[in-house]
């Protein structure tokens, strides 16, 4: 991975330290939990690093992280399979707005998102969060972009089936 056409090659730690963020905000959104996804997060950089001779020479070092860190999340649903996943930790931060209101919305959300397979939840994160067109995340999943597609019907149709009635309108 070069940096801006200048033809420096990113050290692991530069790699880290430019694309820890994007890919913790990644996590948060598949895992829900502020400490999961610095969890997800960590182990992947682990795997990472030992392998980093062979990951240095890829085009895009970060998008293949990106993958892993799904591929991570998708391998935990085997551990965690008859374990609730959590729903977002409460914010640290306080605001002259209602946080309340904004808290229950957020609350809320995290719930209809755990409750999508994690395949589902993968898929609707890469699309909307990440704004990944489908052969891309079918390239990240290992599937087809038809089965994209499909995951992100289905996890739409079970959001749209479990949205409170007050919140359809």
């Amino acid at each position: 991975m070069t940096t801006g056409g200048t033809g420096q090659t990113l050290s692991f730690d530069e790699l880290v330290v430019s694309s820890e963020r994007r890919l913790l905000r990644l996590g948060l959104m598949l895992t829900g939990g502020e400490h999961s996804a610095e969890d997800l997060v960590q182990t992947v950089f682990a795997r990472a690093h030992r392998k980093w001779d062979r990951i240095k020479s890829l085009d895009n070092p970060e998008a293949y992280l990106r993958t892993m860190v799904v591929n991570e999340f998708l391998s935990w649903r085997r551990l965690l399979k008859n374990r609730e996943l959590p729903v977002a930790e409460p914010s640290d931060r306080p605001s002259v707005e209602d946080i309340g209101a904004r808290q229950a919305q957020r609350d809320a959300t995290w719930r209809l998102l755990a409750e999508l397979p994690h395949k589902q939840r993968a898929v609707l994160v890469l699309r909307y969060y990440e704004d990944l067109p489908d052969d891309e995340i079918a390239a990240v999943l290992g599937c087809t972009p038809g089965t994209v597609r499909s995951n992100a019907s289905r996890g739409l149709a079970t959001l749209r089936n479990n949205l409170p009635a007050e919140e359809e309108s």
